[in-house]
Protein backbone atom coordinates (compact mmCIF):
# COMPACT_ATOMS: atom_id res chain seq x y z
CA UNK A 1 0.00 0.00 0.00
CA UNK A 2 1.35 3.46 -0.64
CA UNK A 3 2.20 6.28 1.58
CA UNK A 4 5.18 5.55 4.34
CA UNK A 5 7.00 2.84 5.07
CA UNK A 6 6.36 1.77 9.02
CA UNK A 7 8.55 -0.72 11.09
CA UNK A 8 5.70 -2.73 12.99
CA UNK A 9 6.90 -4.65 15.95
CA UNK A 10 4.88 -7.33 16.91
CA UNK A 11 4.94 -8.94 20.32
CA UNK A 12 3.35 -12.78 20.55
CA UNK A 13 3.93 -15.92 22.35
CA UNK A 14 4.72 -17.86 19.36
CA UNK A 15 5.47 -17.57 15.80
CA UNK A 16 3.71 -19.18 13.02
CA UNK A 17 6.91 -21.90 13.33
CA UNK A 18 6.27 -23.15 16.61
CA UNK A 19 5.30 -26.80 17.22
CA UNK A 20 2.34 -25.36 18.87
CA UNK A 21 1.04 -22.87 16.82
CA UNK A 22 -2.85 -22.28 16.62
CA UNK A 23 -5.31 -20.07 14.64
CA UNK A 24 -3.91 -16.46 16.79
CA UNK A 25 -0.80 -17.47 15.18
CA UNK A 26 -2.04 -18.08 11.58
CA UNK A 27 -4.04 -15.04 11.76
CA UNK A 28 -0.71 -12.64 12.52
CA UNK A 29 1.42 -14.54 10.42
CA UNK A 30 -1.29 -13.84 7.45
CA UNK A 31 -1.74 -10.39 8.05
CA UNK A 32 2.20 -9.06 8.64
CA UNK A 33 3.25 -11.24 5.94
CA UNK A 34 1.43 -8.72 3.74
CA UNK A 35 2.20 -6.09 5.37
CA UNK A 36 5.97 -6.94 4.47
CA UNK A 37 4.98 -7.34 0.69
CA UNK A 38 3.95 -3.93 0.82
CA UNK A 39 6.83 -2.47 1.96
CA UNK A 40 6.93 -2.06 5.36
CA UNK A 41 9.47 -3.64 7.81
CA UNK A 42 8.15 -6.12 10.88
CA UNK A 43 10.07 -7.96 13.41
CA UNK A 44 8.25 -10.52 15.58
CA UNK A 45 9.30 -10.49 19.62
CA UNK A 46 8.32 -14.67 20.55
CA UNK A 47 9.15 -17.37 22.60
CA UNK A 48 11.60 -19.87 21.78
CA UNK A 49 11.47 -23.43 21.92
CA UNK A 50 14.02 -26.25 21.98
CA UNK A 51 15.54 -26.55 18.71
CA UNK A 52 14.50 -23.31 17.18
CA UNK A 53 17.20 -20.42 16.02
CA UNK A 54 17.22 -17.99 18.28
CA UNK A 55 16.65 -15.42 15.05
CA UNK A 56 15.70 -15.96 11.13
CA UNK A 57 13.50 -14.50 8.69
CA UNK A 58 10.10 -15.65 7.41
CA UNK A 59 9.05 -14.34 4.40
CA UNK A 60 10.53 -10.83 5.19
CA UNK A 61 9.88 -10.80 8.81
CA UNK A 62 12.58 -10.88 11.60
CA UNK A 63 11.62 -13.32 13.77
CA UNK A 64 13.74 -12.77 17.38
CA UNK A 65 13.01 -15.53 19.93
CA UNK A 66 13.74 -15.96 23.63
CA UNK A 67 12.62 -17.67 26.71
CA UNK A 68 9.94 -20.25 26.49
CA UNK A 69 6.06 -20.65 27.25
CA UNK A 70 6.48 -20.02 30.79
CA UNK A 71 9.04 -17.10 31.13
CA UNK A 72 8.27 -15.33 27.94
CA UNK A 73 6.22 -12.66 29.64
CA UNK A 74 9.09 -12.33 31.15
CA UNK A 75 11.27 -11.83 29.00
CA UNK A 76 9.35 -9.87 26.66
CA UNK A 77 9.86 -6.21 28.40
CA UNK A 78 13.93 -6.28 28.23
CA UNK A 79 13.69 -7.52 24.32
CA UNK A 80 11.28 -4.84 23.47
CA UNK A 81 12.86 -2.02 25.11
CA UNK A 82 16.61 -2.91 23.51
CA UNK A 83 14.20 -3.23 20.21
CA UNK A 84 13.29 0.55 20.76
CA UNK A 85 16.28 1.78 21.64
CA UNK A 86 18.41 0.59 19.13
CA UNK A 87 15.46 1.10 15.95
CA UNK A 88 12.78 3.32 14.89
CA UNK A 89 9.39 1.23 15.60
CA UNK A 90 6.45 3.25 14.54
CA UNK A 91 4.05 0.73 16.40
CA UNK A 92 4.24 -2.09 18.70
CA UNK A 93 1.49 -4.94 18.12
CA UNK A 94 0.51 -7.31 21.20
CA UNK A 95 -1.21 -10.04 20.63
CA UNK A 96 -2.96 -10.51 23.68
CA UNK A 97 -3.08 -14.24 23.77
CA UNK A 98 -2.77 -16.17 27.05
CA UNK A 99 -2.12 -13.47 28.74
CA UNK A 100 -1.15 -9.77 28.43
CA UNK A 101 2.72 -8.59 28.23
CA UNK A 102 1.59 -4.84 29.54
CA UNK A 103 3.78 -3.27 27.16
CA UNK A 104 2.01 0.48 27.27
CA UNK A 105 3.41 0.45 30.54
CA UNK A 106 7.32 -0.71 30.33
CA UNK A 107 7.83 1.58 27.32
CA UNK A 108 6.57 4.91 26.45
CA UNK A 109 8.10 5.57 22.72
CA UNK A 110 5.62 3.75 20.43
CA UNK A 111 1.77 3.65 20.26
CA UNK A 112 0.35 0.21 21.13
CA UNK A 113 -2.50 -1.81 19.21
CA UNK A 114 -3.52 -4.58 21.23
CA UNK A 115 -4.60 -7.69 19.18
CA UNK A 116 -7.29 -9.84 20.98
CA UNK A 117 -8.84 -12.85 19.41
CA UNK A 118 -10.51 -13.78 23.06
CA UNK A 119 -9.85 -13.52 26.33
CA UNK A 120 -10.36 -16.67 28.95
CA UNK A 121 -12.31 -15.47 31.55
CA UNK A 122 -13.16 -18.29 33.87
CA UNK A 123 -12.59 -21.04 31.62
CA UNK A 124 -9.24 -20.69 31.82
CA UNK A 125 -9.66 -22.71 35.12
CA UNK A 126 -10.92 -25.53 33.09
CA UNK A 127 -7.73 -26.28 31.20
CA UNK A 128 -5.18 -24.97 33.85
CA UNK A 129 -4.50 -25.52 37.18
CA UNK A 130 -5.70 -23.30 39.85
CA UNK A 131 -2.51 -21.40 40.42
CA UNK A 132 -1.65 -20.60 36.81
CA UNK A 133 -5.49 -19.90 36.18
CA UNK A 134 -5.84 -17.37 38.65
CA UNK A 135 -2.28 -16.16 37.69
CA UNK A 136 -4.26 -15.60 34.14
CA UNK A 137 -7.34 -14.87 35.27
CA UNK A 138 -5.26 -11.84 37.39
CA UNK A 139 -3.80 -10.30 34.79
CA UNK A 140 -6.79 -10.31 32.18
CA UNK A 141 -8.42 -8.02 34.95
CA UNK A 142 -5.82 -5.22 34.53
CA UNK A 143 -6.31 -5.11 30.87
CA UNK A 144 -8.63 -1.80 30.83
CA UNK A 145 -6.34 0.57 33.21
CA UNK A 146 -3.23 -0.67 31.45
CA UNK A 147 -4.64 -0.30 28.01
CA UNK A 148 -6.66 2.83 28.87
CA UNK A 149 -5.28 4.62 25.60
CA UNK A 150 -4.89 2.01 23.94
CA UNK A 151 -6.85 0.74 20.27
CA UNK A 152 -7.73 -2.78 20.03
CA UNK A 153 -8.42 -5.39 16.86
CA UNK A 154 -10.89 -8.25 18.20
CA UNK A 155 -12.32 -10.49 16.09
CA UNK A 156 -15.22 -11.22 17.08
CA UNK A 157 -18.07 -8.85 18.23
CA UNK A 158 -18.66 -11.43 21.32
CA UNK A 159 -14.59 -10.09 22.06
CA UNK A 160 -15.22 -6.83 21.67
CA UNK A 161 -18.60 -6.93 23.78
CA UNK A 162 -16.27 -8.55 26.33
CA UNK A 163 -13.50 -5.67 26.27
CA UNK A 164 -16.60 -3.29 26.64
CA UNK A 165 -17.94 -5.00 29.89
CA UNK A 166 -14.68 -4.78 31.32
CA UNK A 167 -14.53 -1.59 31.29
CA UNK A 168 -12.76 -0.77 27.58
CA UNK A 169 -14.66 2.61 25.42
CA UNK A 170 -16.35 0.76 22.23
CA UNK A 171 -14.94 3.31 19.78
CA UNK A 172 -11.91 2.10 21.35
CA UNK A 173 -12.50 -1.24 19.60
CA UNK A 174 -12.57 -2.43 16.03
CA UNK A 175 -13.74 -5.50 14.75
CA UNK A 176 -11.81 -7.14 12.39
CA UNK A 177 -12.28 -10.59 10.63
CA UNK A 178 -9.87 -13.19 10.12
CA UNK A 179 -9.61 -14.31 6.70
CA UNK A 180 -8.60 -17.61 4.47
CA UNK A 181 -6.71 -19.25 1.76
CA UNK A 182 -8.76 -19.19 -1.04
CA UNK A 183 -6.45 -21.07 -3.51
CA UNK A 184 -5.56 -23.65 -0.44
CA UNK A 185 -9.42 -23.96 0.77
CA UNK A 186 -10.69 -24.41 -2.72
CA UNK A 187 -14.59 -26.62 -3.41
CA UNK A 188 -13.48 -30.13 -3.29
CA UNK A 189 -14.67 -32.09 -6.53
CA UNK A 190 -16.83 -34.71 -4.79
CA UNK A 191 -18.79 -35.49 -7.93
CA UNK A 192 -21.76 -36.41 -6.58
CA UNK A 193 -20.40 -38.45 -3.83
CA UNK A 194 -20.80 -37.87 0.08
CA UNK A 195 -17.82 -38.46 2.09
CA UNK A 196 -18.18 -41.42 4.82
CA UNK A 197 -19.32 -40.84 8.29
CA UNK A 198 -16.14 -39.15 9.50
CA UNK A 199 -16.44 -36.30 12.61
CA UNK A 200 -13.03 -34.52 12.31
CA UNK A 201 -11.30 -31.99 15.05
CA UNK A 202 -8.54 -30.26 13.71
CA UNK A 203 -6.61 -27.72 16.17
CA UNK A 204 -4.35 -27.77 19.32
CA UNK A 205 -4.86 -30.54 21.35
CA UNK A 206 -5.73 -28.88 24.88
CA UNK A 207 -8.30 -29.40 27.63
CA UNK A 208 -10.34 -26.45 27.51
CA UNK A 209 -10.99 -27.05 23.74
CA UNK A 210 -13.55 -30.14 25.35
CA UNK A 211 -12.59 -32.43 22.92
CA UNK A 212 -13.68 -35.18 24.98
CA UNK A 213 -17.51 -33.99 24.06
CA UNK A 214 -17.48 -35.81 20.90
CA UNK A 215 -15.93 -38.84 22.55
CA UNK A 216 -18.98 -39.34 24.89
CA UNK A 217 -21.25 -38.39 22.23
CA UNK A 218 -19.69 -41.72 20.20
CA UNK A 219 -21.78 -44.30 21.62
CA UNK A 220 -25.38 -42.47 20.75
CA UNK A 221 -24.13 -41.80 17.30
CA UNK A 222 -22.65 -45.41 16.83
CA UNK A 223 -26.08 -47.10 17.81
CA UNK A 224 -27.20 -45.52 14.22
CA UNK A 225 -24.07 -45.17 12.36
CA UNK A 226 -21.98 -48.05 13.57
CA UNK A 227 -19.39 -47.29 10.94
CA UNK A 228 -18.82 -43.85 11.81
CA UNK A 229 -15.32 -42.55 13.28
CA UNK A 230 -13.99 -39.70 15.24
CA UNK A 231 -10.48 -38.10 13.59
CA UNK A 232 -8.16 -35.75 16.11
CA UNK A 233 -5.99 -33.50 13.72
CA UNK A 234 -3.19 -31.97 16.14
CA UNK A 235 -1.17 -32.03 19.01
CA UNK A 236 -1.39 -30.75 22.70
CA UNK A 237 -0.52 -31.68 26.02
CA UNK A 238 -4.42 -32.91 26.85
CA UNK A 239 -3.84 -36.09 24.32
CA UNK A 240 -2.40 -39.04 26.65
CA UNK A 241 -5.84 -37.79 28.59
CA UNK A 242 -8.02 -37.74 25.54
CA UNK A 243 -6.62 -41.59 24.48
CA UNK A 244 -6.94 -42.78 27.86
CA UNK A 245 -10.60 -41.74 27.64
CA UNK A 246 -10.85 -43.67 24.45
CA UNK A 247 -9.23 -46.33 25.62
CA UNK A 248 -11.56 -46.79 29.12
CA UNK A 249 -14.73 -46.34 27.09
CA UNK A 250 -13.50 -48.95 24.37
CA UNK A 251 -13.75 -46.81 21.42
CA UNK A 252 -10.38 -47.00 19.75
CA UNK A 253 -11.57 -48.70 16.47
CA UNK A 254 -13.53 -45.54 16.17
CA UNK A 255 -11.33 -42.33 17.57
CA UNK A 256 -8.00 -41.89 15.40
CA UNK A 257 -5.36 -39.31 16.51
CA UNK A 258 -3.26 -38.07 13.22
CA UNK A 259 -1.18 -35.78 15.14
CA UNK A 260 -0.44 -32.64 12.93
CA UNK A 261 -0.72 -32.04 9.39
CA UNK A 262 -0.56 -29.72 6.74
CA UNK A 263 -0.44 -29.18 3.03
CA UNK A 264 -1.29 -31.74 1.00
CA UNK A 265 -2.14 -34.27 3.95
CA UNK A 266 -4.21 -31.99 5.72
CA UNK A 267 -6.45 -31.80 2.28
CA UNK A 268 -6.39 -35.31 2.16
CA UNK A 269 -7.72 -35.59 5.39
CA UNK A 270 -10.40 -32.81 4.78
CA UNK A 271 -11.70 -34.21 1.85
CA UNK A 272 -12.58 -37.68 3.27
CA UNK A 273 -14.19 -35.91 6.34
CA UNK A 274 -18.21 -34.98 6.28
CA UNK A 275 -18.61 -33.01 9.48
CA UNK A 276 -16.28 -30.69 11.93
CA UNK A 277 -16.93 -30.62 15.50
CA UNK A 278 -15.74 -27.79 17.73
CA UNK A 279 -17.20 -27.99 20.97
CA UNK A 280 -14.92 -25.82 23.01
CA UNK A 281 -17.08 -23.17 25.70
CA UNK A 282 -15.22 -20.14 24.06
CA UNK A 283 -13.31 -19.41 20.87
CA UNK A 284 -12.02 -15.93 19.05
CA UNK A 285 -13.53 -16.71 16.32
CA UNK A 286 -13.55 -20.14 14.26
CA UNK A 287 -11.23 -20.13 11.79
CA UNK A 288 -10.74 -23.63 11.65
CA UNK A 289 -14.84 -23.50 10.89
CA UNK A 290 -14.83 -21.32 7.67
CA UNK A 291 -11.83 -23.05 6.49
CA UNK A 292 -13.81 -26.23 6.82
CA UNK A 293 -16.83 -24.24 5.04
CA UNK A 294 -14.65 -23.42 1.67
CA UNK A 295 -14.48 -27.30 1.50
CA UNK A 296 -18.07 -28.28 1.45
CA UNK A 297 -18.00 -29.46 4.93
CA UNK A 298 -20.35 -28.28 7.59
CA UNK A 299 -19.70 -28.16 11.02
CA UNK A 300 -21.11 -29.16 14.46
CA UNK A 301 -20.05 -26.44 17.26
CA UNK A 302 -21.04 -25.47 20.78
CA UNK A 303 -23.11 -22.33 20.96
CA UNK A 304 -20.14 -20.02 22.87
CA UNK A 305 -18.75 -16.87 22.26
CA UNK A 306 -17.03 -16.77 18.67
CA UNK A 307 -18.53 -20.20 17.26
CA UNK A 308 -21.91 -18.67 17.13
CA UNK A 309 -20.48 -15.95 14.80
CA UNK A 310 -18.31 -18.45 12.73
CA UNK A 311 -20.94 -21.23 12.66
CA UNK A 312 -24.66 -19.68 10.83
CA UNK A 313 -26.88 -22.66 12.83
CA UNK A 314 -29.22 -24.54 10.69
CA UNK A 315 -27.37 -22.98 7.48
CA UNK A 316 -24.28 -23.52 7.62
CA UNK A 317 -23.75 -26.04 10.16
CA UNK A 318 -25.50 -26.66 13.78
CA UNK A 319 -24.89 -24.81 17.00
CA UNK A 320 -25.73 -26.99 20.71
CA UNK A 321 -25.88 -25.81 24.02
CA UNK A 322 -22.43 -26.27 25.30
CA UNK A 323 -21.91 -30.00 27.10
CA UNK A 324 -25.03 -31.18 25.89
CA UNK A 325 -23.49 -34.40 25.10
CA UNK A 326 -27.40 -35.69 23.59
CA UNK A 327 -27.57 -32.86 21.68
CA UNK A 328 -24.27 -32.97 20.21
CA UNK A 329 -24.56 -36.46 19.27
CA UNK A 330 -28.42 -35.43 17.60
CA UNK A 331 -26.67 -32.74 15.61
CA UNK A 332 -23.85 -35.35 14.19
CA UNK A 333 -26.07 -37.98 13.67
CA UNK A 334 -28.29 -35.84 11.38
CA UNK A 335 -25.18 -34.46 9.44
CA UNK A 336 -23.87 -38.34 9.14
CA UNK A 337 -27.09 -40.02 8.19
CA UNK A 338 -28.76 -37.34 6.06
CA UNK A 339 -26.98 -36.71 2.23
CA UNK A 340 -29.84 -34.08 0.96
CA UNK A 341 -29.12 -32.02 4.12
CA UNK A 342 -25.34 -32.27 4.22
CA UNK A 343 -25.12 -31.38 0.65
CA UNK A 344 -27.44 -28.18 1.39
CA UNK A 345 -25.47 -26.88 4.62
CA UNK A 346 -22.18 -27.60 2.18
CA UNK A 347 -22.99 -25.45 -0.64
CA UNK A 348 -24.05 -22.66 2.14
CA UNK A 349 -20.65 -23.00 3.53
CA UNK A 350 -18.77 -22.27 0.70
CA UNK A 351 -21.05 -18.96 -0.28
CA UNK A 352 -20.46 -17.76 3.42
CA UNK A 353 -16.37 -18.77 3.20
CA UNK A 354 -16.10 -16.62 0.19
CA UNK A 355 -17.03 -13.52 2.62
CA UNK A 356 -13.38 -13.80 4.28
CA UNK A 357 -10.16 -13.47 2.89
CA UNK A 358 -6.76 -11.83 4.02
CA UNK A 359 -6.50 -9.12 1.90
CA UNK A 360 -9.11 -7.30 3.29
CA UNK A 361 -8.45 -8.28 7.10
CA UNK A 362 -4.30 -7.07 6.39
CA UNK A 363 -6.07 -3.76 4.57
CA UNK A 364 -8.42 -3.07 7.92
CA UNK A 365 -5.69 -3.86 10.37
CA UNK A 366 -2.98 -1.46 8.24
CA UNK A 367 -5.83 1.27 8.34
CA UNK A 368 -6.48 0.78 12.43
CA UNK A 369 -2.10 1.08 12.55
CA UNK A 370 -2.08 4.36 10.36
CA UNK A 371 -4.64 5.75 12.32
CA UNK A 372 -3.19 4.73 15.58
CA UNK A 373 0.74 6.35 13.96
CA UNK A 374 -0.98 9.58 13.32
CA UNK A 375 -2.88 10.53 16.52
CA UNK A 376 0.64 9.76 17.89
CA UNK A 377 2.64 11.61 15.88
CA UNK A 378 0.24 14.58 16.10
CA UNK A 379 -0.50 14.29 20.30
Amino acid sequence: MGGAAYHFAVVSYRDIRHPEFGGAEVIIYEIFRRLVRWGHKVTFLVGHWPGAPREEEIEGMRILRAGCQYTFNFRAPGMLRRLLAREQVDLVVEDINKIPFFTPRFQRRAPVLGVVPHLFGTTVFQQASFPLALYVYLYERFIPSVYRRCRFSVLSQTTLEDLVARGLPREALRLIRAGIDHDYYRPLARRGVAPGPVVLYLGRIKKYKRIDLVIQALPAILREVPEAEYWIVGEGDYRPALEALVARMGLENHVRFLGFQSGAEKLATLSRTRVLAYTSPKEGWGLSVIEANALGIPAVASDAPGLRESVRNGETGYLVPHGDVPALAGALRRLLTDDDLWWQLGRAGMSWATEFNWERSAKETFQLAEEIITDWKGA
